[in-house]
């Protein structure tokens, strides 16, 4: 039986009394992609932090592939999703480094080789390639949104988690983002933006609202 990739049912998030959203439910299957819009302080953020596993809903169920996500089921689930922040955290160190680090630990090495794509990651992303020999904190927040976003396809995670990923760039790059994320058919994806080049990118959008978010 096909399950979708995402399945969220009658979730609903509040903090300290102050409701953010109730009753969302919406499905993602393998290879569809949806962008998430809404007023500032309305969840959108929130709403990605549950689906990894930060964040408890108040209410509500999350699965992934089929599978409840849970404190015993959380771990497992987030090697299957990667998320890109609006300002990545990037460690210190050589781009070149900090890109190849995730792929000493033992969950992800067997994925080593895909840093042969490197070149052609930046190229897409309009990246140039001296930028490897850079101290990634010496990046701007434009560069640091794409290099997030080459270490999240480097790893090959089924759903990517999306927060306003390319608002510091300029129209041409973030164009050519979007361009990347709708030939990669492979991936499920969910973008929070409000940036113009993304208007197109999916057949559906979710309005979220502080009150009553719509279902898709």
């Amino acid at each position: 039986m096909t399950v979708a990739a995402l399945d969220i049912e009658n979730l609903t998030l509040a903090f300290s009394g102050h409701q953010l959203f109730t009753g969302l439910s919406f499905k993602l299957w393998a290879g569809e992609r949806l962008v998430l819009r809404g007023p500032s302080g309305c969840g959108k953020s929130s709403l990605l932090r549950c689906l990894l596993g930060y964040i408890q809903p108040t209410t509500g169920q999350i699965r992934v592939f089929g599978q409840n996500l849970n404190h015993h089921s959380v771990w497992a689930l987030r090697t299957r999703m990667a998320y890109v922040a609006q300002e990545p955290e990037l460690a210190e160190g050589r781009v070149r480094d900090l890109l190849a680090r995730p792929f000493s630990f033992r969950v992800n090495r067997h994925l080593q080789k895909n840093l042969e794509l490197l070149p052609s990651l930046f190229d897409q992303l309009l990246l140039p390639h001296d930028l490897l020999e850079r101290e990634a904190q010496q990046l701007s927040g434009g560069e640091k949104q794409r290099i997030a976003m080459v270490s999240a396809l480097l790893l090959q995670r089924e759903i990517l988690l999306l927060d306003e990923a390319s608002s510091a760039l300029d129209p041409a790059a973030s164009q050519a983002m979007v361009e990347l994320m709708v030939a990669r058919r492979d991936l499920t994806i969910l973008a929070v933006s409000h940036e113009r080049e993304w208007a197109g990118f999916s057949a559906a959008t979710l309005e979220l609202r502080s009150t009553a978010p719509e279902t898709v």
